[in-house]
């Protein structure tokens, strides 16, 4: 796992998942584990400008792609065919983790990730959620903040 290799200091959470493919995960992980939705962040593949760049916003918020555009320099952003997104992460949907993936893309997270204390992010399988600081989260995946996230 990317965290222990630089001993960051983490918990994992196991918890069991449920529904099939389409329903929320995250949503789903919060309330399993039973943390704000706030503070579980999913992360997101999109393209802009045809480079493949992560969105990491809270379950409780939606991508705001034009954001992200602008957050990395970009003039226009589309989310990525899931099955680009799992071949280019090494992660089944429903368990891209922002860590560890195959390729290190670039990373912008939902600014409201400075408010909290713990987030809450996929550890790289569905069923199991990885809890960091939000300082460890960011230096770990070397990723920008901007507010990419939406109600």
């Amino acid at each position: 796992m990317a965290a222990s290799r630089t001993k960051t200091t983490y918990t994992l959470h196991p918890y069991e998942v449920n529904g099939g493919e389409g329903h929320s995960y995250g949503a789903d992980a919060a309330d399993a584990i039973g943390v704000p939705h706030e503070q579980v962040f999913k992360t997101l593949v999109a393209e802009v400008d045809g480079v493949f760049t992560v969105g990491v916003v809270p379950v409780s918020a939606s991508l705001d792609l034009k954001a992200l555009a602008a957050a990395v320099g970009g003039k226009r952003a589309t989310m990525a065919d899931p099955v680009r997104a799992e071949k280019i992460t090494g992660y089944v949907r429903g368990g891209i983790s922002p860590l560890g993936q195959r390729k290190r893309l670039r990373t912008v997270i939902d600014s409201s990730v400075a408010e909290l204390r713990a987030v809450y992010v996929s550890a790289g399988r569905r069923g199991l959620q990885m809890e960091l600081t939000p300082k460890d989260l960011i230096a770990l995946t070397e990723a920008s903040l901007a507010p990419i996230g939406t109600d």
